[in-house]
């Protein structure tokens, strides 16, 4: 036998034997396992993303058995797809990895059109920290200050990456409702896209949430940097009094349930997960202690001081909003795609 023979051989032998190491660790007790192991909670965006990641990791250990403790490497690129990838394809499947995702990422392959190919139902979803409401606004000395001016006159914003909500969302606008954003694609995440509006190269942002914008930019409403064109809630938010609400303006019903499957998004907008395949006890043991976490005090109470909003929604409850999602009328999934 020569040496690439015998490579091959020892390659193949390894690769027979990874099933089985893998079925053995899977089967290992649970707070044995997980006993002072260093877990992973991957951030795909830099920011208040990040930000999130990072509050769960200092305390989400301690609601677990073992307590592990957690690190939070940054992998940001593609609207989240760079991350998505990685945990679908790469990342070990045991319960030690987990991963921040943008909201808007597990609709794409229902529509048949993400860049990354993956099955949402296949995920082991931990769960979502918060809900949002999203807003489009203008910088200050844009002529454009309203709703009626956005429906009338073109908003140069940017965009974050093909998976991403800032451009998703306003290319939905633009057909469901008649806005006219015209979307600058190439920034690499939504600070930076901020940090643009600031500079003059572009004119707005055509989505980003509200809350991210109070704790990215505390001072920008008080100070009126910014003019708040609608916002994506289904009740007037009491910072935004006399903000129109864009889900009023759809063009037709089918275009109003289009605009909901879009907006979907803002219910999971924390969210978190593992690659497929993880064990089902490991699975319900980081969803457990996930919850156990929103209610922690010492959690909540760091929370606010971040000005963090905490609204979280189970790994279960992440399912069955997806299983709905994907339950959408022909009709409506289809202009979901035409438009966005």
């Amino acid at each position: 036998m020569d040496r690439r023979q015998l490579l091959g051989a020892v390659g193949a032998f390894a690769c027979a034997g990874a099933p089985l190491r893998s079925a053995v660790a899977q089967n290992e007790p649970v707070e044995q396992f997980y006993k002072r192991r260093q877990l992973t909670i991957i951030s795909y965006s830099p920011g208040v993303s990040e930000n999130y990641a990072r509050l769960l990791a200092r305390h989400m250990g301690k609601h677990m058995p073992g307590e592990p403790t957690f690190i939070v490497p940054g992998m940001p690129g593609a609207g989240g797809m760079k991350a998505i990838d990685y945990l679908n394809t790469v990342a070990p499947r045991d319960g030690t990895v987990i991963c921040s995702m943008g909201p808007g990422v597990p609709f794409e392959p229902m529509l048949g059109r993400s860049p990354v190919k993956f099955d949402p139902f296949a995920m082991s979803w931990i769960g979502s920290m918060s809900t949002s409401t999203a807003i489009a606004m203008s910088w200050h000395t844009s002529k454009l200050r309203t709703l009626d001016d956005l429906l009338r006159n073109e908003l140069v914003v940017p965009g974050t990456g093909a998976g991403a909500d800032t451009q998703i969302v306003p290319a939905a606008m633009n057909n469901l409702v008649g806005t006219k954003f015209k979307i600058i694609p190439g920034y690499q995440n939504i600070l930076q896209a901020a940090l643009a509006m600031e500079r003059g190269e572009v004119d707005g942002m055509g989505y980003w949430t509200l809350s991210s914008m109070q704790a990215a930019q505390p001072t920008w409403l008080p100070e009126k940097r910014v003019n708040i064109l609608f916002h994506t809630a289904r009740k007037q938010p009491a910072a935004l009094p006399g903000v129109p609400m864009i889900r009023e303006r759809a063009r037709n019903a089918v275009d109003a349930q289009a605009l909901d499957f879009i907006l979907a998004r803002e219910l999971i907008s924390r969210l978190f997960v593992g690659p497929p395949g993880v064990a089902p006890e490991r699975n319900m043991v980081l969803r457990a202690a996930f919850m156990a976490t929103m209610r922690d005090a010492d959690f909540l109470a760091e929370a606010a001081k971040m000005r963090l909003e905490i609204d979280p929604l189970s790994g279960e409850e992440v399912v069955d909003l997806l299983r709905k999602a994907a339950a959408s009328p022909p009709e409506v999934l289809e202009r979901v795609m035409k438009s966005a």
